[in-house]
């Protein structure tokens, strides 16, 4: 924090305080020139105005509240001081996961003299739950893609990670792929899956080919031919001189563009002969694809959530596709 903006917290919090302790005291002292519970000589409608004081009650609640305030600022701190207790809601300034652990390490430790509310809560929960999860580590992803209970916990692991991405179903959208159905970038087995969400995955990448396949007119050349994979409509002319040119995209997508999985190379290039799109499947959408690339990443998760929480989201990821 700027020294700017940590006077600016010290003078409007403290100013507010006081200046709350200084309009009670106003409000406690009698200007009215009548004795307290004398009349002040107005009435409406039969209701006569008395010199009533704040109630008792109400005006020390008032004070302590402001007292208590103060003690709050002094054991939890303001602005850039950390109180007297030496409290965090958080590690500030961390650039990297390598730092935030180190960070979190020292301020674990009873001697360090600071308290980081999130990386106690952390410790806690890791404390509570550890058991939990290292329970169901011990069994096997298909095992557990079958227990109900293992589910909801790898459903709420996901929705709170994973979801930013692949959405709240699982169920993807434009370059995020859909984890509910049965088409696999990099393979839907048990195992497959774990090393995916532990390690993540960075494709090799697809080329722009607008060059390679003699441009614009090959482009729409090679899509008509992709398109009609799927079994849809083309024009016959563009989709022959497509399936010569297709050939420099073999090498990946195998020769009936059945996808790299087909070929035992799981090296994330789709399969085009379905009608599932990563990146949509219009004309438009495919004939982009070949004339730029595409190359997606996802990252590895195992430095972030641990093996064990992994194991429990890989068999949920599972069990979407086993319906």
């Amino acid at each position: 924090m700027s020294s700017f903006w940590n006077i600016w917290v010290w003078v409007l919090t403290l100013g507010s305080l006081v200046g709350c302790f200084l309009l009670l005291r106003w409000c406690l002292k009698n200007f009215a020139g009548v004795e307290e519970g004398e009349s002040m000589g107005h009435s409406f409608d039969g209701i006569e105005e008395l010199n009533n004081p704040l109630p008792k009650w109400w005006s020390t609640f008032f004070l302590l509240t402001i007292i208590w305030a103060f003690g709050y600022i002094a054991m939890y701190g303001l602005g850039a001081w950390t109180g007297l207790l030496g409290w965090k809601s958080s590690n500030q300034g961390i650039l990297n996961l390598a730092e935030s652990k180190a960070k979190t390490l020292e301020y674990l430790n009873k001697d360090s003299g600071v308290l980081v509310q999130y990386d106690r809560e952390i410790a806690q929960a890791d404390a509570k739950y550890g058991p939990i999860f290292e329970a169901y580590a011990a069994r096997s992803i298909e095992d557990l893609a079958t227990d109900a209970e293992a589910l909801k916990v790898g459903q709420r692991l996901f929705i709170q990670n994973c979801s930013q991405c692949h959405g709240s179903d699982a169920r993807g959208t434009t370059g995020f792929p859909n984890l509910a159905d049965k088409d696999w970038l990099y393979g839907g087995t048990p195992e497959q899956i774990k090393e995916t969400i532990m390690h993540g995955r960075k494709a090799v990448g697809m080329m722009a080919w607008a060059g390679a396949v003699g441009g614009e007119q090959g482009v729409k050349e090679v899509a008509a031919y992709v398109i009609s994979l799927s079994g849809r409509s083309v024009n016959a002319d563009l989709a022959k001189a497509g399936k010569a040119k297709f050939a420099i995209c073999a090498g990946c997508h195998g020769s009936e563009g059945q996808g790299s999985l087909a070929l035992g190379l799981p090296m994330g290039a789709p399969n085009l002969s379905d009608n599932t799109w990563l990146y949509g499947g219009s004309q438009r959408a495919i004939e982009e694809s070949i004339r730029n690339g595409r190359a997606g990443v996802m990252p590895a998760w195992q430095n972030i959530l641990g093996e064990e929480k992994v194991h429990v989201i890989s068999a949920y990821v599972y069990s979407l596709s086993q319906d």
